[in-house]
């Protein structure tokens, strides 16, 4: 059965469609090159993303590829100032902390994360303890055996889907027996993360067997590489691609979609939640007079 997912102050119905707007304090990220490493760009960002929709903003201080080597003080110093700032100004807003590491999580939940979006599959065990102490949310993902920062090399698998069912669902029910709370759990089965763009593919046309798991899926495909790898564009250009992917997705039963482009995402989920009835049409006038 769909749970009803619990985030900070918030509470997201079974039918509720949640933007997370992606906010990186790094200077190498994939798509927007450090636009919102400085500290000012990525306040003016998290108010943007507000203005425009975003119900969760996600802060993460290290890029998820291969790069420069980012120590724990330094994720700290990139991320945690960033989540204060942004909680000081929107006290109702879900604020996500994207990490792999405990240490980084723990203080990140002391400045107002409510959230811990752990892309790399429970890399650090201690992390589910720290939601489990602290009352966050978790975000439970699959990588497919790849560790943080590494890409993937000839990945493999007899069955994606499964292999993303058995670990999500793995990582789920340890979060449990540890004590996080069930109805502050997702499941991302992280597209590109330890697979290829036929596997990330796959993935998207069965996510229902996701969503048939009760847990409330997440889906990171914001203009990822295989949406570039499909379509043969570059990362500017797989707008298009990104929003088909994510109506699909949302038709299909995923829940929460962390994008770069909030506007766009915002009325593509708008619109699939309209035609499935739903939400109202914001106005309705034709042929009623």
């Amino acid at each position: 059965m769909a749970r009803t997912l619990r985030l900070g102050r918030r509470t997201f119905a079974v039918g509720d469609l949640a933007v997370m707007a992606i906010v990186n304090r790094t200077p190498d990220s994939f798509f927007d090159r450090g636009a919102t490493f400085a500290a000012d760009a990525a306040l003016r960002a998290a108010d943007q993303a507000v203005a425009d929709g975003a119900d969760i903003i996600d802060i993460g201080g290290v890029k998820a590829g291969p790069g420069t080597t980012v120590g724990v003080a330094e994720e700290i110093d990139r991320t945690v100032g960033t989540i204060a700032a942004v909680r000081a100004r929107f006290p109702d807003l879900v604020i996500s902390i994207d990490t792999w590491r405990a240490e980084v999580a723990r203080e990140a939940v002391a400045a107002g994360a409510d959230l811990l979006n752990d892309t790399w599959a429970g890399a650090d065990p201690h992390l589910a303890e720290v939601a489990a102490a602290t009352g966050a949310g978790l975000i439970c993902t699959h990588t497919g055996g790849t560790t943080p920062r590494t890409r993937p090399h000839r990945a493999a698998f007899d069955d994606v889907v499964a292999d993303v069912l058995a670990t999500v669902t793995r990582l789920a029910d340890r979060a449990v027996s540890l004590g996080v709370r069930p109805d502050g759990i997702l499941i991302d089965p992280a597209h590109d993360f330890g697979k290829n763009t036929r596997h990330s593919l796959e993935v998207t046309r069965r996510l229902g067997e996701l969503v048939a798991t009760g847990w409330p899926v997440l889906v990171a495909i914001s203009n990822k590489d295989f949406i570039g790898e499909t379509l043969d564009l570059p990362v500017d250009q797989r707008l298009e691609g990104s929003l088909a992917t994510t109506a699909v997705s949302a038709w299909l039963g995923a829940r929460v979609f962390r994008a770069h482009q909030v506007t766009a995402t915002r009325r593509a989920l708008d619109m699939v939640a309209a035609i499935r009835g739903d939400r109202a049409p914001a106005v309705s006038r034709r042929a009623l007079a």
